[in-house]
C-alpha cells in the first residue's frame, strides 16, 4: 500500500485557525469578564418603559396631557407594583403617575434638557433606580422619567456582552475561514505553477528547467536542487547518447566487413550467420536513427505502402529460405512525414522479428497513416506485451537476437510521435501495429 503523503493544508491552513480560534476565544471570554467586572451589579430600571408611557399619554382638548391605562401599561403596573413616572413634551406640559420620590423633584424641570439618563439606587427597595428616556407617542415627543420593572444589571450586561464577543468572534472566524486558505493558495500559486512545469519535462524536450521567480523562499532551495538534478541528467544523457552513437559508428565498419567475408564464404555454417549480421547491422543503423532523429534528422513526405512493398521485396530471400511467405494487403493509405530510412528499418525489424517468432505466412496490411504486421505463429500472453518493449526483454532464451530490437522500434516510433503495440490476432497468431500521426 502507498504510503499517503503529509499535506500542507494541515501546517498552514488547519493549525493557524485552530490557534486563532483558541486565541479568539481566550481574548472574547477575557473580554466578557472585564465587562462584567467594570460594573459591581445592582438594578436598574427597564427602558423599555418609556416607550409604554408615550402610547399611554395623551392629549386633551385643552392641550394638558393625560393618562390613560392602556392594556401594555396594566401590565407594567401588575410587574412592578411601585410604578411611578413622569412623562414632559417640548412646551413644558408634563403629567406623573404614582408616587414620585422627592429626590428627583428639581430633576423633573429639567427634562426638557435631558435625553437619557440611568440611575440606580443603593439598597432595596431601590426605588430610587429609574430612567430617563426619550420616545414618541400619541401626544408627540415626550421625554419620560419614570421607575418600573427592576432588572438586575448583571444578567443584563452579560447577555449583551455576550452578544457582542459572539459577534465578534463569529465574524473573526469568517474572516480567518475564508482568508487564511486564500492567503495560503496564493502564497503557494508558485508552488503549483512550477508542479505545472515539471509535468511538462520529457525526454523529448531536454534543457527545460523550472522557474524559481514568484517561488517562495522556502521552497527555493528544492527548485534549485532540482534544476541541478535536471542539469546533471542532461549532461549523463548527453554523455550516454554520444557514446551509443560513437559505438554505433565504430560498429558498422566490422559489420560491413563481416557480411563481404560470410556472402563470400563456400561453407554454408557460415552462410547461415548472414541472418544473424544483417539483424546486427539492423541495430547499429536504428541505434544512428536515434542520434538523427534526437539532432532534428531530415523528416520527408514518405508513401508508407511504397516503403512497406520495398521492405517485403528486400526480405522475400530470407522468407524463402525459412519456407515462410509474405503478403502485402494495402487498403486507403496515406502519406505520413518522418525519416525515411528509419522508418524502413523500423518495418524490417519487425517483419524480421514475425519471420523469426511467428508462423508461416507473415500478412503486412497498410491502412491510413498506419501499418500492421500479422502472423499466425503461438502469439504473445497478455502480460508479456507490454514488457517486450524493455531492452534485453525475452519471452524465452534463444541463442540469436539482442533483445534490443523492438525497444528500439518504439523508441523510433516514439521520436515520430506515433504509436506501436502488440495484439492477438483473430486465428491466435500476434499483431503489431504502427500508427503514425496523419498530416494536418
Amino acid at each position: 500500500m502507498r504510503e499517503r503523503q503529509p499535506s500542507l493544508k494541515r501546517p498552514l491552513i488547519v493549525q493557524p485557525l485552530i490557534l486563532q480560534f483558541v486565541t479568539l476565544a481566550i481574548f472574547c471570554s477575557a473580554l466578557a469578564a472585564l465587562i462584567l467586572h467594570a460594573d459591581g451589579g445592582g438594578v436598574v430600571a427597564d427602558q423599555a418603559l418609556a416607550g409604554v408611557v408615550a402610547k399611554a399619554v395623551v392629549r386633551e382638548d385643552d392641550g394638558r396631557l393625560a393618562v390613560r391605562m392602556t392594556p401594555a401599561l396594566a401590565k407594567v403596573r401588575q410587574d412592578a407594583p411601585t410604578l411611578w413616572f413622569v412623562a414632559r413634551d417640548d412646551n413644558g406640559r408634563q403629567v406623573s403617575f404614582g408616587n414620585v420620590p422627592r429626590a428627583f423633584a428639581s430633576l423633573i424641570g429639567a427634562l426638557n434638557e435631558i435625553s437619557h439618563a440611568d440611575f440606580r439606587d443603593r439598597a432595596a427597595p431601590y426605588r430610587l433606580s429609574a430612567v430617563v428616556r426619550r420616545a414618541k407617542g400619541p401626544a408627540g415627543n415626550l421625554t419620560v422619567l419614570g421607575h418600573g420593572k427592576l432588572l438586575t444589571f448583571a444578567p443584563m450586561l452579560a447577555v449583551a456582552s455576550n452578544i457582542f464577543v459572539v459577534a465578534l468572534f463569529l465574524l473573526l472566524v469568517l474572516i480567518s475561514v475564508i482568508a487564511t486558505p486564500w492567503i495560503v493558495r496564493r502564497s503557494l500559486a508558485g508552488v503549483a505553477r512550477i508542479a505545472s512545469e515539471a509535468e511538462r519535462i520529457h525526454i523529448d524536450r531536454r534543457g527545460v528547467r523550472l522557474s524559481e521567480s514568484q517561488v517562495p523562499q522556502e521552497i527555493g532551495p528544492l527548485v534549485r536542487a532540482v534544476n541541478d538534478a535536471l542539469s546533471r541528467l542532461d549532461e549523463g544523457y548527453e554523455r550516454q547518447r554520444r557514446f551509443i552513437a560513437s559505438a554505433a559508428h565504430e560498429l558498422r565498419t566490422p559489420i560491413a566487413i563481416l557480411r563481404v567475408k560470410i556472402d563470400g564464404a563456400a561453407d554454408l555454417p557460415a552462410q547461415a550467420l548472414s541472418n544473424d549480421v544483417a539483424r546486427l547491422s539492423n541495430l547499429a543503423e536504428q541505434l544512428l536513427d536515434l542520434e538523427r532523429l534526437d539532432n532534428g534528422a531530415h523528416s520527408d513526405r514518405i508513401d508508407l505502402a511504397l516503403l512497406i512493398r520495398r521492405v517485403a521485396a528486400e526480405l522475400a530471400p530470407i522468407l524463402i529460405a525459412s519456407n515462410k511467405a509474405i503478403e502485402v494487403i494495402v487498403e486507403d493509405p496515406e502519406p505520413i512525414i518522418g525519416n525515411f530510412g528509419a522508418i524502413e528499418r523500423v518495418a524490417i525489424n519487425l517483419i524480421q522479428n514475425a519471420v523469426e517468432h511467428g508462423g508461416e505466412l507473415i500478412t503486412v496490411r497498410v491502412a491510413g497513416p498506419a501499418f500492421e504486421i500479422e502472423d499466425n505463429g503461438e502469439g504473445i500472453p497478455v502480460e508479456e506485451r507490454g514488457r517486450v518493449f524493455e531492452p534485453f526483454h525475452r519471452l524465452r532464451p534463444r541463442s540469436s537476437g539482442t533483445g534490443l530490437g523492438l525497444s528500439l522500434v518504439q523508441q523510433v516510433v516514439g521520436r515520430h510521435h506515433g504509436h506501436v503495440a502488440f495484439l492477438e490476432a483473430p486465428d491466435g497468431g500476434t499483431i503489431v501495429r504502427v500508427e503514425f500521426p496523419p498530416i494536418v
